[in-house]
């Protein structure tokens, strides 16, 4: 599967404690009426437990110039969401109160309708709630053969 070229984003929570985000590729679009969207997080880890238990998330589609941002939020023993957007222009959405990277080629804000366990992850079905402005431009950011690349 590592050699089927993916969209990259960063998905983010806020849980009334701390927001809490992670890069993810396995995302996608499941119905465009009404807009449904996936995403699909190891089921140990704690990103699924804080979906799950707050019900909402945002989600930042990156562009190619993005690359270090997604590595960051990609590392393990990552510190809090908010110190990984340091530095870089965000807000928070208006429906799921995440944090939005406004350099995003596109931004969704999610609700959870549905938690499918499967294999050793966990796939959330999700509403589309919200569609943040960010400002974005340019080419995508791709996850191939275990490494990110630009699409031209």
């Amino acid at each position: 599967m590592a050699l089927l070229p993916t969209g990259v984003t960063v998905v983010t929570v806020a849980d009334g404690r701390d927001d809490v985000g992670a890069t993810v590729s396995a995302f996608g679009s499941v119905s465009a009426d009404p807009p449904i969207v996936s995403v699909s997080v190891h089921a140990d880890g704690y990103m699924a437990e804080v979906i799950e238990e707050v019900g909402a998330f945002a989600v930042s589609v990156l562009g190619a110039g993005q690359r270090a941002l997604a590595g960051r939020f990609a590392a393990e023993g990552r510190p809090s969401a908010r110190l990984l957007v340091s530095g870089q222009p965000h807000h928070r959405g208006e429906r799921t109160r995440a944090l939005v990277l406004e350099e995003a080629l596109a931004a969704l804000e999610c609700s959870v309708r549905l938690r499918v366990p499967v294999g050793d992850h966990v796939v959330f079905f999700a509403d589309v709630v919200g569609l943040p402005e960010v400002a974005g431009r340019g080419p995508a950011l791709a996850r191939w053969s275990g490494r990110y690349h630009a699409l031209t």
